[in-house]
């Protein structure tokens, strides 16, 4: 099945993205098509698929019964029975397989397609999609993320989605992190009151009740650390590395941290961690 993808706008690029250069995030796609497919989305995936409308993309996820982010992505709704999936991490065929499990007497098809380049293109209002043969483009405001045909893709999308805490989950996170911690809920990414889904009574008793003591925050680093590393005090575990983009300017990185060492900061600056790293908090989120 060939994927519908779209046609690039017109406009010049955002001038404060990085150099384009060969993506290392693939575009990790699934199609989710038939007449039950809002049905199917709406009960398994945690925000309000019900809302999105045809033409337009929402974050969303899909937990596991005790409310882990078993997969992060952009739900796409291409048509009025047919979704599309880029995951924010993960791989599209295990997910697809995983799903099958749910699908019962539900008249849909899941379909994982070919890895795909990930490319920016100019800017384009938040949420809305363009699509044609060639290229679909997501807008992200500033800049589109844009699914295509080419093997040749570019990471200057990276840095921008990093700083306005858009998470990308490393393959160590999936199945670990509460929403809470990837302040999902401002992403409008988990849904309080659409009803039962995997993981809702979870997100629903951190929402009312509150304590999580983990959170996530961008920050700048002092030396490159990778995806997916844990950071440690001592022998404590007190967060993790979800995504690191290296500019010419600094380390710019979207970790979780736990509440009681981001409330030791000075002036933003952390105890030196991991046998010597500095951390520089630049913007947090708490929910």
């Amino acid at each position: 099945m060939t994927l519908p993808i779209s046609a690039l706008a017109t406009g010049s690029r955002c001038p404060n993205l990085l150099a384009p250069m060969p993506t290392s995030y693939p575009a990790e796609t699934l199609l989710i098509e038939g007449p039950d497919a809002t049905a199917f989305a709406h009960a398994q995936f945690s925000s309000n698929v019900n809302s999105l409308a045809t033409g337009q993309w929402q974050f969303s996820a899909w937990l596991d019964p005790q409310g882990r982010v078993r997969a992060l992505f952009h739900l796409i709704r291409l048509a009025d029975d047919r979704y599309l999936v880029l995951l924010r991490g993960g791989s599209a065929m295990a997910m697809a397989e995983a799903l099958r499990r749910f699908v019962f007497r539900s008249k849909l098809t899941l379909t994982a397609l070919p890895p795909r380049a990930l490319s920016t293109g100019p800017s384009m209002a938040p949420n809305m999609i363009s699509d044609d043969t060639q290229i679909l483009s997501l807008g992200c405001g500033t800049h589109s993320l844009q699914i295509t045909a080419s093997d040749i893709g570019d990471d200057a999308w990276r840095l921008p989605q990093l700083r306005a805490g858009w998470p990308w989950l490393p393959t160590q996170m999936l199945n670990e992190l509460l929403p809470a911690a990837l302040s999902l809920q401002r992403l409008q990414a988990v849904a309080i009151d659409k009803g039962c889904y995997p993981g809702q009574e979870i997100v629903a008793r951190l929402h009312y009740r509150g304590g999580h003591k983990r959170h996530l925050h961008s920050v700048t680093l002092s030396q490159v650390a990778n995806a997916g590393d844990m950071l440690r005090d001592s022998d404590r575990e007190v967060g993790c590395v979800l995504d690191v983009v290296t500019t010419q300017d600094n380390i710019a990185a979207l970790v979780v941290l736990t509440d009681d060492v981001v409330a030791q900061a000075h002036e933003g600056h952390l105890d030196p961690i991991n046998d010597g790293l500095m951390i520089h908090i630049d913007t947090s989120w708490s929910a």
